[in-house]
């Protein structure tokens, strides 16, 4: 992963902006949900977690943090991903507030790390952006 301790690559609903195919590509590449609206697709910049009430009035924060987490926006992005991805935005939030930031990058380090070549594996294609191993789940 390129940036296994950069925290700002962590979205407020838990995705790990380091694994996602937006990140990952090289036409226009996305800077990540917590960075500038430039270049994010349309998806990304009208987010209904990052858009919501609660995070315009508290600034940048984690879901976590709401008083009503796990939200019913949340819990419906959640399951897409626990469905489609293999991955669980709701378990990465309570990881990371159980635990904390760095531990849990490393985490995920471990976890989307490609075992044949060290590159990045992408939670949307199943499949590392270096060297085309499919990832086993």
């Amino acid at each position: 992963m390129k940036s296994p301790d950069n925290a700002s690559l962590i979205a407020p609903c838990g995705m790990n902006c380091n694994i996602c195919v937006a990140y990952l590509r090289e036409k226009n590449k996305c800077p990540g949900c917590r960075g500038p609206d430039d270049n994010k697709p349309v998806t990304r910049w009208k987010c209904k977690i990052k858009t919501c009430d609660v995070f315009q009035k508290e600034g940048p924060q984690f879901c976590f943090k709401c008083a009503v987490f796990p939200c019913k926006k949340l819990k419906a992005l959640d399951k897409r991903y626990r469905t489609k991805y293999h991955m669980r935005m709701i378990e990465n939030l309570e990881y990371i507030r159980d635990c904390g930031i760095m531990p849990f990058l490393e985490n995920e380090k471990s976890k989307w790390t490609c075992s044949g070549c060290g590159g990045t594996v992408c939670v949307h294609k199943g499949y590392c952006y270096s060297c085309g191993e499919r990832k086993v789940f």
